[in-house]
């Protein structure tokens, strides 16, 4: 009777269990933290900006129209960050000497931007255009929600693929007078009635497409 022998490839398995053993753990710990994040379930995603900017101030208490610093929300595909100059407008003459400041004025001095963080993006096989929606009523609070409340910006809509074609098969409890796109306190769903809805849906001839030829060219 011949001995049985086994492979050379098997001196193998044993320093590969025990590697497997040693990693699986680390790997699911690692998996559950990071795929329950904010970061990655996206809603309430919340980073601490490079400045301390406090939207529930300036959009808020003070009322700066969401438009004096997203110049570009009704005439192009994305809202731009505000530049470094647009800060500058108001805090060469207000509170100069803050400290909060800081990072504005070196940005200022030395032409580089502000390390924004973004929070609010979406995948970069999806087309989305800002000026489509905004000028056809659809207020920033539907997606942004009451960013004049929110000391600091927070992602309050999931933003996928779902939520949007939601929005395009029933688009009309979002939709509102274009003079009110930045009014971030008016409840389009409960102050404005169905037949306001469908008129306004009537006006700007909405009628959004579902194929999905729509976002993904």
């Amino acid at each position: 009777m011949s001995r049985f022998l086994f492979p050379r490839w098997s001196n193998l398995l044993l320093p590969t269990i025990i590697l497997a053993a040693a990693t699986i753990p680390v790997y699911a710990i690692f998996f559950v933290a990071y795929g329950l994040s904010p970061k990655t379930l996206e809603v309430g995603y919340q980073p601490v900006q490079p400045v301390p900017y406090s939207h529930a101030l300036h959009a808020g208490e003070l009322g700066l129209d969401c438009r004096y610093c997203h110049i570009s929300v009704e005439k192009a595909a994305h809202a731009s960050v505000p530049a470094t100059q647009t800060c500058m407008n108001c805090h060469t003459h207000i509170r100069p000497e803050s400290p909060k400041l800081a990072k504005i004025k070196e940005s200022y001095a030395t032409g580089l931007p502000v390390p924004w963080i973004r929070i609010h993006k979406l995948p970069e096989f999806a087309y989305f255009n800002h000026s489509a929606h905004v000028n056809r009523g659809v207020g920033c609070v539907s997606c942004h929600g009451r960013i004049d409340k929110m000391e600091v910006v927070y992602q309050n809509e999931p933003l996928s693929m779902g939520w949007c074609i939601e929005c395009h098969r029933n688009p009309d409890k979002n939709l509102r007078p274009v003079s009110e796109i930045t009014n971030l306190a008016l409840d389009a769903t409960t102050e404005l009635s169905a037949s306001e809805h469908q008129a306004l849906k009537t006006k700007f001839d909405i009628n959004p497409n579902d194929n999905c030829s729509t976002c993904h060219r």
